[in-house]
């Protein structure tokens, strides 16, 4: 049998061999699900025949990129990738779904033949436009592919997508969307009824309409698809939920929501295996297939170690001077500019807000690696995603309250991914000042704390922050770097001179000593370290030797701290941030478990919402600004 052309008819030959492939694949899925007494035969069914016409007669020659969005359609993928001898089927049918096997529930890319490991609803399509962009950027000429659900497609997340992806012109992004008119619970017109044709037209989408179970015309509309300039394409197929299955396509032309998420038993599974058959001379087909034709073969994901060094050309870096006032922000911005400069795989996202967090430095002079996403948290942590699993180092920012709330579920997903994602937030805490507690961001540190792949840093002065974002750059993994809005001064030593010179280095988890002391040990992060060093000050007058501490990240610790807390025996931990999930309680629970024993130990950190107002004023009212220290400091020593 020889390949297809597209814009060539299939041949009678390669339509047989289609209907052969699915056939085994059908028997895969009901097999695989029964077995395992769970999974989502319905819409698997519905989305094998595009899946193996896709596989088969352009993945298997090419290895573009396919993305499946709505990610409990697993067992057609593993089908799929197992008839093509990707991995084994006996595995597959096997072990689906059990304890230490390969294949999980959901789509997951260590899979070979996997691409980003997707479930929560919207988040894969949006990756998916990030490896489009990528492509874009390079300027190949490599599709993307991507499955989504027809029921997925009421997540907002899509509708970001939709409209991001047709701002880029992706044209080389073709998605097919499993239109089979049933969800998790009951039809897509009892639960949210939507037409996703107007729908994508309006966004400025190409939409083909085409049967998902005529391989001809499947094949037709990707001929289509092929040819259309200047905007993504959307393949609307039209399906039926268990299709090819007796019982389940009985169910699914009623439009009922019975096989979605329901696996057959072992007994309904022998029944309906006997109506799915293969001769011997289609099985004879597929393996012809799999041994002549197939070019492409994925390799074994190979994800690197978190914090391994990347190939990144870190530049030199930028020193601020003492006595000049700066904010941590536009400190980012022009790190990020010069990494710009010297790496073209450096890329900043933004969600409307470039001026503020000052990915403008990039964008007025490299506007090429510069990429507006819109009002779509969402879209852009997940489209970084993709990007940064294509190739690029993707810095996505916009403020602190947004990034963790708004784009919490995308930034875990990367998490689970081990993506390349650089997730730098600002005007972060009561920093943000006259905006008042909609974006003071005090609870932000919590939603980064359980991600296992995702370093957290907070800068303390103009100085670190170049040191980090650049460090960030050169290490592989997920990082959220957080700052406030307001400007502070430059750190310096006892003789005046830069705390963090050129000669200073950035490692992960990195405490520095900026004033040594023996009575009690100040924890302090970010915008605060400087209000510590002030009330250092005051405190020396009086009487009290105070050692500070620069703590960089909250989920690791310097050895540096340690021992400066086992030297004084007090601890008092400051921070722009609620203490509950951020240095305070995590610094408790590390002292704890490294058996560590304080004679006293107090927490200061915003502990209530607070109003619209200076960050001075802020600073005050939460008692976290030199005075509140000083307050906090004498109290214990009193005791």
């Amino acid at each position: 049998m020889k390949l297809p052309k597209l814009g060539k008819p299939l041949s009678k030959q390669q339509l047989d061999f289609l209907a052969a492939f699915s056939t085994s694949c059908r028997r895969s899925i009901v097999e695989m699900t029964a077995n395992a007494a769970s999974g989502h035969p319905g819409g698997s069914l519905s989305s094998v025949d595009f899946l193996s016409l896709l596989y088969t007669f352009i993945i298997s020659q090419t290895g573009e990129p396919v993305i499946v969005s709505n990610g409990h359609i697993s067992p057609a993928v593993y089908a799929v990738l197992s008839e093509l001898g990707f991995v084994s089927k006996k595995n597959v049918l096997s072990t689906f779904r059990r304890f230490n096997s390969l294949f999980e529930g959901h789509v997951a890319r260590h899979v070979p033949g996997v691409w980003y490991s997707t479930g929560p609803l919207g988040t894969g399509i949006s990756a998916a436009s990030g490896f489009a962009l990528a492509e874009q950027l390079r300027g190949t000429k490599k599709k993307v592919f991507a499955i989504l659900g027809d029921g997925e497609s009421e997540e907002g997340q899509v509708y970001e997508m939709m409209n991001f992806s047709s701002k880029c012109q992706l044209s080389n992004l073709i998605v097919f969307m499993d239109y089979n008119r049933v969800q998790l619970s009951d039809s897509v017109k009892n639960i949210i009824p939507i037409n996703p044709k107007k729908l994508f037209t309006a966004a400025g989408w190409t939409v083909i309409e085409v049967h998902g179970h005529d391989y001809q015309a499947m094949w037709s509309a990707l001929r289509n698809a092929y040819s259309v300039q200047n905007t993504p394409v959307l393949l609307l197929g039209k399906t039926i939920m268990g299709k090819g299955v007796v019982g389940m396509e009985n169910d699914g032309k009623k439009l009922k929501a019975t096989w979605h998420g329901k696996a057959p038993t072992i007994l309904e599974a022998q029944n309906m295996l006997e109506t799915i058959s293969l001769t011997r001379e289609q099985q004879q087909l597929i393996m012809e297939f799999k041994k002549e034709q197939v070019r492409w073969k994925p390799k074994k994901v190979i994800i690197p170690k978190p914090l391994s060094r990347v190939k990144m050309n870190t530049g030199k870096p930028i020193v601020y001077q003492p006595g000049e006032l700066t904010d941590c922000r536009t400190a980012y911005g022009k790190a990020l500019l010069d990494l710009a400069k010297q790496n073209s795989q450096v890329i900043a996202l933004t969600a409307d807000v470039a001026e503020s967090v000052k990915t403008s430095f990039v964008k007025d002079e490299r506007p090429l690696q510069h990429i507006e996403c819109g009002i779509a948290e969402q879209q852009m942590v997940s489209c970084a995603g993709g990007l940064s699993l294509a190739g690029y180092v993707p810095f996505a920012s916009t403020f602190g309250a947004f990034m963790t709330s708004r784009a919490k579920d995308q930034a875990r997903v990367n998490d689970l991914n081990q993506t390349n994602v650089k997730m730098v937030a600002t005007h972060c805490g009561l920093s943000v000042g006259e905006d008042g507690p909609t974006h003071q961001a005090i609870d932000d540190l919590g939603s980064m704390l359980g991600l296992f792949n995702t370093m957290v840093i907070e800068p303390a002065d103009p100085n670190q922050t170049d040191r980090i974002i650049r460090y960030a750059a050169s290490r592989y993994g997920n990082f959220y770097v957080r700052m406030g809005r307001h400007k502070i001064p430059v750190l310096t030593k006892e003789d005046g001179t830069i705390f963090f010179d050129e000669e200073y280095e950035y490692y992960y988890g990195r405490c520095d000593v900026l004033r040594s002391g023996t009575d009690i040990t100040i924890a302090a992060t970010g915008a605060t370290v400087i209000e510590a060093l002030q009330a250092y000050e005051e405190l020396r007058t009086g009487g009290v030797s105070a050692e500070i501490v620069i703590v960089s990240s909250i989920k690791q610790f310097d050895a540096l701290l340690i021992e400066s807390i086992q030297k004084t025996k007090r601890l008092l931990t400051v921070e722009d941030h609620n203490t509950y999930s951020g240095l305070g309680s995590q610094l408790a629970y590390h002292l704890q478990l490294s058996q560590v024993l304080v004679n006293q130990f107090s927490m200061l950190g915003v502990d209530t919402y607070q109003s619209s107002g200076t960050a001075r004023e802020l600073y005050q009212a939460a008692g976290i600004d030199s005075g509140g220290i000083v307050k906090k400091v004498r109290e214990m020593m009193a005791k």
